[in-house]
């Protein structure tokens, strides 16, 4: 028989976390003070007054790099549990683990011939 009580601490958390910050918007909405002028709408730069345009382009390589790292990091994320239950998966996941890891050895030699690892 399916009981519905035994979810109730389920049901209150999603509740009560979903209630949170609904309600820290609409308060802070309702209280912060509403004006508009010269100063609010220019833009802050450390307390110093901005100089030229605040639209700069960047190189592709910065972008680049931050997305190999997080593939990297990612990669990380999904060999941890694989390591913390290694002794019970037995060798089918292992073979699969590694050759998870050799295509990312690939791709990060593949990355780096290109030079998206280089700084300058």
């Amino acid at each position: 028989m399916f009981l519905l009580h035994e979810y109730d601490i389920f049901w209150a958390f999603l509740i009560i976390s979903s209630l949170i910050p609904i309600l820290a918007f609409l308060i802070s909405g309702i209280l912060a003070p509403i004006s508009e002028g010269p100063e609010k709408l220019s833009s802050y730069e450390s307390g110093i007054e901005p100089m030229g345009d605040a639209w700069l382009q960047f190189r592709i390589r910065y972008y680049m790099f931050a997305l190999v790292f997080v593939v990297f990091d990612v990669e990380t994320v999904f060999l941890y549990p694989w390591a913390m239950s290694f002794d019970v998966l037995g060798l089918s996941v292992f073979i699969e683990a590694l050759i998870f890891v050799l295509i990312l050895i690939v791709g990060s030699v593949y990355a780096w011939r290109k030079g998206a690892l280089e700084w300058s």
